[in-house]
C-alpha cells in the first residue's frame, strides 16, 4: 500500500518566492508613500522661502523705522518710499487720530505740549501677481513745536 500523508506533500508555493501581484501591491505602496514624503518635503521648502521672505521684510521695516526722526523726518503729513534689497518700502506720517476710549491719549499729549504722529509702513516684495505686502504702524511721540512744520 502506498499512502502518503498530507503533511508529507511539498506545498505548491515553498521556495518559489512572491507573486506578481504581491510584488505589484508593494511597489504601489511604496510609490504612495514615496510621493507623500516628497509633497511634505516641498510644502517645508516653500514655507521656509516664505518665513524668510517675511523675516527680511520685518527687518527691513526695522530698519526703516529707526531711521524715523534721524535720516526720515518726523513731520504730519510726511511720505516717503524707497528700496532696500528686493523689498520696496512705501512711509506716511500723520497726526494720529484714536478712536473711542483711547481719546484720553490725545486729550493727555495735548495738555503736556506733546504730539501724537502715526507713522504707516508698508513693505512689498515680489512681483505680480504673487506680490506680497506687509503694514507697519506705530505711534511717536514728539514736542509740538519740534513735529510739526
Amino acid at each position: 500500500m502506498n499512502i502518503r500523508h498530507a503533511s508529507s506533500m511539498p506545498s505548491r508555493r515553498t521556495g518559489r518566492g512572491f507573486t506578481l501581484l504581491e510584488l505589484l501591491l508593494a511597489f504601489v505602496v511604496f510609490t504612495l508613500s514615496f510621493a507623500t514624503i516628497l509633497e511634505i518635503l516641498s510644502g517645508s521648502m516653500r514655507n521656509t522661502v516664505r518665513a524668510r521672505h517675511y523675516s527680511e521684510a520685518a527687518l527691513t521695516a526695522q530698519s526703516v523705522m529707526d531711521q524715523i526722526g534721524t535720516e526720515i523726518p518726523l513731520q504730519s503729513g510726511f511720505s516717503s518710499y524707497g528700496e532696500a534689497g528686493d523689498y520696496e518700502w512705501e512711509l506716511e506720517v500723520f497726526e494720529y487720530m484714536p478712536t473711542g476710549v483711547d481719546m484720553r491719549s490725545i486729550e493727555l499729549a495735548q495738555l503736556t505740549g506733546i504730539v501724537l504722529l502715526q507713522v504707516d509702513l508698508s513693505i512689498s516684495w515680489g512681483k505680480p501677481p504673487r506680490e506680497q505686502t506687509r503694514r507697519f504702524s506705530t505711534v511717536r511721540a514728539v514736542l509740538a513745536n519740534d513735529g510739526l512744520q
